[in-house]
Order: C-alpha cells, then sequence, then structure tokens
C-alpha cells in the first residue's frame, strides 16, 4: 500500500519538489472551493437558490481548479516570473466567490467567510504588492457586486443588510493585506540577512583555504586535500599520488633587486601559470614563501617528473613581470611517491629532502628521492 500510494503521488503531483509544493498548496486552496460548491448545494436543497444556477456555477468552479492543475501539472506555469501562480490563483477564486455571493440569495452571507480564507492561502507567499491587489480587487469586486443585487434584488440583498456586510470586508480584507504585505517585507529582509550570512561564511571558507597573495590553497587546506587522498588510497587501490614541493630560484635575489612588489608579482604569475598546466585531478597549493606544493594523483613518479619538466620549459615563454620582461626564473623541485599506509609527514620529509638535493646540485631541475637514496649510499659507502 505505501508504494501504491507513493506511485499515485508521484503521477498526482509529479517528481520535481518545487513543482509537487506549487501544486500541493494549489489543492489545499481548493477546499474553499470545496466549500463554496457545499454552500451552493445546501442552499440549493434548502429552496434559497436556483439549483441551475448553483450547478452551472459549480461546474465552472471545478473547470477553473482543473485549469490551475493543468497549468501547473504541465509545467507551463515555469514560463512566468512568478511558477506559483499565487496571484492569478487568488484573483480567480475571489471572482468565483464573488459571483456565489451574488446567486445563494437570502444565504448568501456564508461566502463572506470565504474571502478572508482565499486571503489568508495568499499570506505566506503573495509579495506586498500582490497582496494589496488583491485586497482591493476583493472590496473593489465585492462591493459592485453589493451595490448591483441592492438594486436588482431588494428582497434577498436589503441595503441595510449590504452595508453591514460591506463594511466587514472593508475592514477585515485590508487588514490581511497589510499583514501579508509585512510578512512579505519580513520574508525578503530574512533573505536578503541569508544571503548576506552565506556570502559572509562563502569569504570565511576562501580565507581559511585560500592564499591571499595567489589565490590557491594554503598550506592548512593542502594537509586536508592530502588526508583526503590518504583515506581513499587505504579504501582502494590505483589511487597512487606523488608529491612535489617546488621552489622559485634565487627568489631572494628577486626581491633584493626589484622590490617586493616585483617579488609580488612573479609568485602571483608562476602560481596562475602553474594552475593552468595542472589536470584536474592535480591540486597546487602555496607552501609558504616562494614554496609551492603540488599533488599529483594517479602517476608514477616518472611521470610527474615529466609533467614537472613540462612546466619548467613552458615558464621560459610566461611573462612574470609587466615591467621587467627579461624576467624569467626557474624553479628547483623535489618529488616522492606516497608509500601506503606511511606517514603523510614522512613523504613531505622525502620530497623535502629531494629538493634541498635539486638546490645543491645546480637548481633549476627536479630530484626524485628514489634517485636520491643510492647515491646517499654510494657517497656513504666510499
Amino acid at each position: 500500500m505505501p508504494d501504491l500510494i507513493q506511485r499515485l503521488l508521484t503521477v498526482l503531483l509529479g517528481t520535481e519538489s518545487k513543482q509537487r509544493l506549487r501544486i500541493t498548496r494549489s489543492l489545499m486552496a481548493a477546499t474553499v472551493y470545496v466549500l463554496c460548491i457545499g454552500i451552493m448545494g445546501f442552499a440549493s436543497r434548502q429552496g434559497l437558490m436556483r439549483a441551475n444556477e448553483a450547478a452551472v456555477l459549480s461546474c465552472l468552479i471545478i473547470l477553473n481548479v482543473l485549469v490551475w492543475y493543468a497549468l501547473l501539472r504541465s509545467g507551463l506555469n515555469k514560463r512566468f516570473t512568478e511558477p506559483s501562480l499565487t496571484l492569478p490563483q487568488i484573483l480567480a477564486a475571489l471572482t468565483w466567490i464573488v459571483a456565489a455571493y451574488t446567486i445563494t440569495g437570502v444565504f448568501h452571507g456564508a461566502t463572506m467567510m470565504l474571502l478572508t480564507l482565499v486571503l489568508v492561502f495568499g499570506i505566506f507567499n503573495l509579495k506586498a504588492r500582490d497582496a494589496q491587489i488583491a485586497g482591493t480587487y476583493a472590496v473593489g469586486l465585492t462591493g459592485v457586486a453589493m451595490v448591483y443585487k441592492t438594486v436588482t434584488d431588494v428582497v434577498g440583498y436589503p441595503v441595510a443588510l449590504e452595508s453591514v456586510h460591506f463594511a466587514i470586508v472593508v475592514a477585515s480584507v485590508p487588514t490581511i493585506s497589510l499583514l501579508t504585505a509585512q510578512l512579505s517585507n519580513l520574508r525578503m529582509r530574512l533573505r536578503a540577512k541569508q544571503e548576506e550570512l552565506t556570502q559572509a561564511l562563502d569569504r570565511i571558507q576562501v580565507l581559511a583555504t585560500r592564499d591571499e597573495l595567489t589565490g590557491l590553497y594554503n598550506r592548512r587546506h593542502m594537509m586536508a586535500v592530502l588526508d583526503e587522498h590518504q583515506r581513499r588510497l587505504s579504501r582502494s587501490s590505483g589511487h597512487d599520488f606523488c608529491l612535489a614541493i617546488l621552489d622559485i630560484d634565487f627568489f631572494k635575489q628577486i626581491n633584493d633587486t626589484h622590490g617586493h612588489n616585483v617579488g609580488d608579482e612573479v609568485l602571483r604569475n608562476f602560481a596562475n601559470h602553474a594552475a593552468g598546466m595542472t589536470r584536474e585531478t592535480d591540486v597546487l597549493a602555496r607552501w609558504g614563501g616562494e614554496e609551492f606544493m603540488l599533488v599529483l594523483v594517479g602517476t608514477t613518479a616518472q611521470d610527474a617528473e615529466r609533467s614537472i619538466q613540462r612546466l619548467r620549459d613552458s615558464l621560459k615563454n610566461v611573462t612574470m613581470a609587466q615591467d621587467h620582461l627579461a624576467l624569467h626564473p626557474s624553479f628547483s623541485a623535489g618529488l616522492s611517491a606516497y608509500q601506503p599506509g606511511e606517514n603523510l609527514s614522512a613523504c613531505i620529509e622525502r620530497a623535502d629532502k629531494a629538493l634541498y638535493s635539486a638546490k645543491q646540485t645546480g637548481r633549476n631541475r627536479t630530484v626524485i628521492w628514489a634517485d636520491v637514496v643510492p647515491a646517499l649510499s654510494a657517497t656513504m659507502e666510499g
């Protein structure tokens, strides 16, 4: 049974969450029409109104409900600025209720409560301007109908009684419209505050994860990225990764010769270019000062070395400082492959030692830690 009910709801309301909500609200509001038809049916049974008029108006009301449902269920409502079509539905409901008011004879006072009930349905959805339109329409249409009936049906709609009814409408409808407008303004302010809060949280997130100068991930976030890669590798094979620490050669001389502003420009341009050269699966971060950390996923140390060399070769044609076009600093790199189960700090330390070896052996090169170990062993044996 639960599955059957779910399938029926899917057929009736669709699968899209926003559309389901709009259709549900529309069908809930249709209960006002049910009350209106019920009042007319009761009045016609009691001989208080003509049965044929009640039947015709009831059929028109049912047709109205079906039209709104068809618009919503078909998705045609999405073409409008306000897809819920709240205001048009309310105006239509007010029209049918006033029509019922004019044909229910001495029993017509019972339909008045439906006017306010319709407006209450829009209290949480209507905008302030739409609430004013709905309230003005309700008062104006009701007033015209009452004047017309006092002229054409003096017995069923005496002037004194209609004056009281109109006073009730004038007292209640604007109050509901005003309350709706206030709630609408409150929703707008809350939505604006929520957007400000979301933007503030986004800025905080950026500050917490991004380096202010280069826009790359900072050291703290890179450690979180490394932790995630380590967990993925422990859960499944085929997620090997390598670490590379890149260090811009003779960066202190750039600062001393051209100034720190040029040094900052070099860091930014190097970061932008290096980020553009990396794959989507790789991650580049500013590790500190003129050092950068590059995580290369799903690759061997040799393939990673070739990727780093392509970056090194491409820098020869990149402008690193607008006022110093001849400035093309190189970089040294230390590369290490992560070993499953080891501590991340051990892998980072190996990459750092490999970087030290690259700088000690002439700079502008990449050294893989696996190549450093045999050389150290040979030195110790010698």
